[in-house]
């Protein structure tokens, strides 16, 4: 049985174990996802980093330049910039314009609220001008949903930000401007089927809207952090790991992010996923806290991949990842 058990405290009477999760490997390193910070103008329930407008941890000036020379050392297809909310750091358009001169794909996890924070007046048109990709967080069609999961007034000033990014071009037909939207559970479920979800997302936002968008991705909720702390609340917590366990599809482990994917947290850390990123696992290969400028010369393809009991929340059923579901 594997003893993280979700940083589950091991006495504690009555707690679900699961079956110890699969051993994975690395593949081809394509994508650097880093985490520019913890500071974000929403406190979301769902928010598996705790993120809030309290916090202050950022990445420094000196670590974007280490994310920077590892891109080139590796030839890094893509720059996936999360936080918080990652165009808070003062040094997000920095690395965004020399991601780009390097020919690398970037992509903004963006909440959509942002854009319309003092300072960032011009952050759309600065991202449609150097062509980077939005994953934006949209949890439903309906108000009442997205204010509950994500703070009151927060479903019209998204609703103003992909007015706006649409405005730009972004998420039209034939767009080289990709604008994809993101749905989480508003509990302790597992997503519906992507492809129907997405088609009712069009039919309601552009209807209600006029909003158009490229993709719908549908993404589990992990069990840590402040959605951990909700289930726990709640007495949910063995219930959803057990429905997690109990959806796992083996077909998945082909397709999760991690097996091409590394993790960066704002210090400068990795990891093998955002998500074990929050629960301090060291990489598979490693038994300690390893810096990204250690491994500006190594090669990962093959190394073991830390592993734990939120594992099964990417497999279950039609499996989740940053981009959404694997098998659709």
């Amino acid at each position: 049985m594997n003893n993280l058990n979700l940083g589950l405290e091991p006495d504690r009477p009555n707690a679900y174990s699961a079956p110890k999760f699969p051993s994975i490997r690395r593949r081809r390193l394509e994508t650097l996802q880093i985490n520019l910070g913890y500071r974000c103008n929403q406190a979301c329930t769902h928010c598996h980093v705790d993120a809030g407008p309290n916090r202050r941890e950022e990445m420094s000036s000196s670590t974007i330049d280490t994310v920077l020379e590892f891109v080139t050392a590796h030839a890094i297809n893509t720059l996936d910039l999360t936080g918080g909310a990652p165009e808070l750091n003062p040094g997000f358009r920095r690395l965004v314009l020399a991601a780009r001169s390097l020919d690398v794909s970037v992509i903004d996890r963006c909440n959509l609220t942002i854009l319309e924070e003092p300072g960032q007046e011009d952050l759309a048109e600065f991202l449609a001008l150097n062509g980077v990709s939005i994953t934006a967080s949209l949890p439903c069609y309906t108000q009442a949903n997205v204010d509950y999961q994500r703070g009151k007034g927060v479903f019209e000033k998204s609703i103003r930000g992909l007015l706006e990014l649409n405005a730009l071009g972004y998420g039209l037909p034939d767009s080289r401007l990709e604008l994809n939207l993101v749905y989480n559970p508003t509990g302790p479920f597992l997503p519906p089927a992507q492809v129907e979800l997405e088609q009712t997302y069009r039919d309601e936002l552009q209807e209600s809207f006029g909003i158009q968008f490229s993709r719908l991705l549908t993404i589990s909720n992990m069990p840590i952090a402040r959605f951990r702390h909700a289930l726990e609340r709640d007495a949910a917590l063995d219930a959803y790991l057990e429905l997690l366990v109990d959806s796992y599809r083996e077909a998945n482990l082909e397709q999760v992010m991690c097996r091409n994917l590394l993790s960066v947290d704002w210090r400068g850390y990795v990891y093998d996923c955002d998500f074990n990123q929050m629960l301090g696992l060291p990489l598979g290969h490693t038994t300690g806290s390893t810096h990204l400028s250690d491994l500006l010369t190594s090669k990962l393809e093959g190394e073991p991949i830390s592993v734990a009991d939120h594992c099964y929340g990417c497999t279950a059923g039609q499996g989740s990842s940053c981009h959404g579901a694997l098998r659709t």
